[in-house]
């Protein structure tokens, strides 16, 4: 496992005191845990997003704390300026090593279906991430899906042919279908759909065209 580092140091400005810091590009931050006292850390806004890019929400991080003390945490929430793009305040959790923990774990499309390149059929996503527990030292940062593997239209990928550890609980119903293949709409089809747009804007025009009843005045 990818050892990531980031740097923090404990804050005492709490309240609406903290703007003119963010100004400065440190973030308001708190970690907290089973059994842990919350603290309040500041942290770098550039050094932040540069970890967050590596981590996500599923990779432990090693967080320096005033160059002491270091503990391992997740992300476990976010709040992000919609207007600049940068943190606004971020909450760590502390985990235990020894302990398991229960994530949700991104699941990474790469490869092209031979399904769609050559029979122009069209892919169904059906599921974008899966629930797992295990130790924190065995969390994937993602789990991979080729594309490759769907050939035809018969070919499915269910949760069951995820390769992960067997260090690795998956709690999801393993026979869920996680992408297929659907072939094209036929020509006949086509005409079909064509057909009941059609009608189905003709009746808003019907609609549009009725002569509006006058109100009375008294």
């Amino acid at each position: 496992m990818t050892e990531i580092n980031l740097k923090s140091n404990i804050r005492e400005i709490v309240g609406r005191k903290v703007k003119k810091y963010r100004k400065k590009g440190l973030i308001p931050a708190v970690v907290y845990g089973n059994k842990i006292t919350p603290q309040s850390i500041w942290v770098n806004n550039l050094d932040l997003k540069k970890t967050f890019s590596q981590s996500g929400e599923n990779t432990i991080i090693r967080l320096e704390i005033d160059d002491k003390n270091a503990v391992n945490v997740l992300i476990h929430d976010t709040q992000i300026n919609p207007m600049t793009g940068d943190f606004y305040h971020v909450d760590f959790f502390q985990v235990r090593m020894e302990e398991k923990i229960e994530a949700d774990i991104p699941l990474e499309f790469i490869g092209e279906s031979p399904a769609v390149k050559e029979l122009g059929g069209v892919l169904v996503k059906n599921i974008g991430e899966i629930r797992v527990s295990c130790l924190p030292a065995d969390l994937p940062h993602s789990i991979e899906i080729n594309f490759e593997m769907l050939k035809t239209f018969d070919d499915h990928i269910k949760i069951s042919d995820l390769k992960v550890s067997d260090k690795v609980k998956i709690f999801d119903d393993r026979e869920a279908i996680i992408v297929s293949v659907i072939p094209p709409r036929t020509e006949e089809e086509l005409s079909k759909l064509d057909e009941k747009v059609e009608a189905d804007v003709t009746k808003v025009e019907g609609i549009a065209e009725e002569t509006p009843v006058e109100e009375k005045t008294e």
